[in-house]
């Protein structure tokens, strides 16, 4: 990301233009209240731009609005050649260079504050892939898509705690093929099994925001 162009991180939530390896990034970013803020920033990835994902899906936003009242800081940004971000769709791995140019920035503009990915969808496995190159402090998955990108099992484990929240009815991705995944893992990940909830949480968004303050809470980095 280019000096030149490098702003601070805004004091107020709203819009927010960087710059990545393929131009212009438009993004979101979230300031919570002062009196619960945490030393924590949080990049919230978004599903798969092709099938209509975007920054403003309402999955990402419940996700924004849990880790905002947790008390971090958040950013959501949209994917190569959605919105006003620049570039051309690169099946996930121009995104996660850009998720990492996004976290480097993080880094120099909020020096000290713990790093959190999270990620819905396709944007779980952006948010994955760019956990091994960040100095990550914790992994948020909702409904990653293990089977649909083989990725996952090429993946090391990410180096710090990872929740994953995964619904029984989600008619996307395979759940079994996500449990069974975690299951192979040496140093599984959390799971949260959501019961009655299909990909996109109709009607049980607010419970996906209980799971995530819930299982969240015992990782929170000290008080502002």
């Amino acid at each position: 990301m280019s000096d030149a162009v490098e702003p601070a991180f805004p004091a107020q939530s709203g819009p927010l233009v960087l710059y990545g390896p393929a131009g212009r990034i438009e993004a979101l970013v979230g300031v919570p209240d002062p009196a619960v803020a945490r030393r924590a920033v949080a990049i919230i990835c978004h599903p798969h731009p092709l099938h209509g994902g975007t920054l403003h899906n309402k999955v990402v936003a419940m996700v924004e609005r849990s880790l905002l009242e947790l008390g971090l800081r958040t950013l959501r940004f949209n994917f190569r050649g959605v919105g006003a971000t620049e570039g051309v769709h690169d099946h996930g791995d121009g995104e996660t260079l850009d998720a990492i140019a996004i976290g480097e920035w993080l880094g120099r503009a909020c020096p000290g504050d713990a790093l959190w990915l999270a990620g819905f969808s396709f944007g779980s496995m952006v948010a994955a892939r760019a956990a091994r190159h960040l100095p990550a402090k914790f992994l948020l998955s909702i409904a990653p898509p293990i089977g649909k990108y083989p990725v996952f099992d090429a993946l090391p484990p990410p180096p710090c705690p990872w929740l994953v929240v995964q619904g029984e009815d989600d008619d996307v991705v395979a759940p079994q093929a996500v449990y069974d995944f975690i299951a192979r893992q040496p140093d599984p990940p959390t799971l949260v099994r959501m019961p009655d909830t299909g990909h996109f949480f109709h009607r049980k968004l607010l419970d996906l925001r209980g799971v995530i303050k819930h299982a969240a809470r015992d990782h929170l980095p000290p008080g502002a």
